[in-house]
């Protein structure tokens, strides 16, 4: 079942996120290559994302339910000037993976877009996030471009 988000669900979206985002998420990918570089990890710094999910649009952000426990969500942006509807997030936990629940979520972020007037969809994913490569153009997104991330310890730095 898709339903909208709430306040109670947060700390849920969390620990989904940091399940789904191992190995896939650019603060991990640093993490991985130059160690913890504060007393909170790549964990703490992905599940902020979601505390500013929420805050920015949390009539946007829907919840996919399973026995009464959150098992997924996605996260929207609206930009109504540029008419650009924003996924920032989208995470199912590994065990409702296949069985439709993504798709539900996106349908659930499309029909949410239209009803704000939004003319484009725009979701970003790392290359070796194979979910995602595989998922979102079967969802009819087309690639656009692709982005190189960098990251040095500023005690590297050369300038």
């Amino acid at each position: 079942m898709i339903r909208t988000y709430r306040p109670e669900d947060l700390e849920a979206l969390k620990e989904i996120t940091v399940i789904c985002f191992e190995g896939v998420s650019i603060d991990h990918a640093i993490e991985t290559k130059f160690g913890q570089f504060t007393d909170s990890d790549w964990k703490a710094r992905k599940a902020k994302h979601v505390d500013a999910d929420v805050s920015a649009n949390p009539e946007g952000v829907f919840v996919f339910e399973e026995n009464g426990k959150a098992m997924g969500y996605i996260s929207t942006r609206i930009d109504h000037d540029s008419k650009v509807g924003q996924i920032p997030n989208l995470s199912v936990l590994p065990e409702c993976r296949g069985k439709g629940a993504g798709k539900a979520l996106m349908k659930a972020a499309f029909d949410y877009f239209e009803e704000q007037g939004m003319e484009v969809a725009k979701i970003e994913t790392l290359a070796h996030n194979e979910v995602g490569q595989n998922f979102y153009p079967r969802s009819g997104f087309t690639e656009i471009t692709r982005q190189i991330h960098y990251a040095m310890p500023l005690k590297d730095r050369k300038l």
